[in-house]
């Protein structure tokens, strides 16, 4: 709508003869810079050491279950006060002695994997754009006009 109003201006003002002489009229165009972030993605691989784990030790030594019996006994013929007792803890304190001696959970080396992902990085494009117009004149008094527009 502004287009047509500056567009009737102009051609009542350039139209009469009278006008003609006086109007000096000059159009400008105006720009902007434009920056933008664009993003860029890619995929991107590499190799990494991921640990083996397995059970170290081969289990209980004789020694390791005979003590544990030996020491249950005695808490087992303590606890009761009858050989029975002392039989009974003697086969758990071995059990405990066997099972807290078997191989424990540990790495015992390192397998090569590869692993992607996505990583995504901007770069900056700047544009210049265009942003508006403008028509100056002087008016019949002598006043400088300005009118902003979009073509």
């Amino acid at each position: 709508m502004k287009n047509y109003i500056i567009g009737t201006a102009m051609a009542i003002l350039m139209s009469t003869p009278a006008f003609a002489e006086k109007v000096d009229a000059r159009v400008t165009d105006h720009y902007k810079t434009v920056t933008k972030q664009i993003p860029q993605t890619e995929r991107v691989c590499y190799e990494v050491e991921v640990p083996i784990y397995g059970k170290t030790g081969g289990g209980a030594s004789a020694g390791d279950v005979l003590g544990g019996m030996i020491i249950g006994g005695l808490l087992g013929k303590g606890a009761t006060g009858k050989d029975d007792g002392a039989a009974v803890g003697a086969v758990i304190g071995g059990m405990v002695a066997a099972d807290k001696n078997q191989g424990k959970e540990q790495i015992i080396g390192y397998r090569k994997e590869n692993r992607c992902e996505n990583k995504t990085s901007y770069f900056t494009e700047t544009n210049e754009v265009y942003s508006h117009s403008t028509i100056t004149w002087r008016d019949e008094n002598g006043r400088k006009r300005t009118l902003k527009f979009t073509r």
